[in-house]
């Protein structure tokens, strides 16, 4: 497998463990959420006594998109890069700029407390188009073998 099939592999396994995380770990709210809204916990839950629990659904659904779209990236990482098989530049560009490059452009609009962390997804995606571009260039690995 060359660089950039393993890079978007690391993406897409990336995007399923974080659907994970939404779906079994993620608070309804994080501290920084209050916060940003320029609230207290107990305020909100006081306005909207059931915004926790139908919080907790949108992430289900949300990190089931997530695992969704990290299991298709790895097949398209595993199947169609290596191949040159037309549309897969376009397909993975436009899942990692609607799916990663979104969401940390919008952590950095929130000035979320993990935005930085929420960078390297877009930073290794990034990554992936370069590799996946030089290679197409030098139909090779950049580093010589095949």
């Amino acid at each position: 497998m060359r660089l950039s099939g393993k890079v978007f592999v690391a993406c897409g396994l990336w995007m399923v463990l974080l659907g994970v995380y939404f779906i079994a770990l993620r608070p309804a709210l994080l501290p920084e959420d209050p916060r940003f809204m320029g609230t207290s916990l107990d305020a909100l839950r006081a306005a909207a006594p059931g915004l926790e629990r139908w919080l907790s659904h949108v992430f289900n659904v949300m990190g089931g998109f997530m695992i969704a779209a990290g299991t298709v990236t790895i097949l398209v990482a595993w199947q169609f890069l290596a191949r040159r098989a037309p549309g897969t530049l376009l397909a993975l560009a436009v899942t990692g700029g609607a799916g990663v490059g979104l969401m940390s452009a919008t952590n950095f609009l929130l000035h979320s407390d993990f935005r930085w962390l929420l960078l390297a997804p877009a930073l290794l995606w990034i990554g992936g188009i370069v590799c996946y571009l030089r290679e197409d260039v030098w139909g090779r690995e950049p580093s010589g073998s095949t």
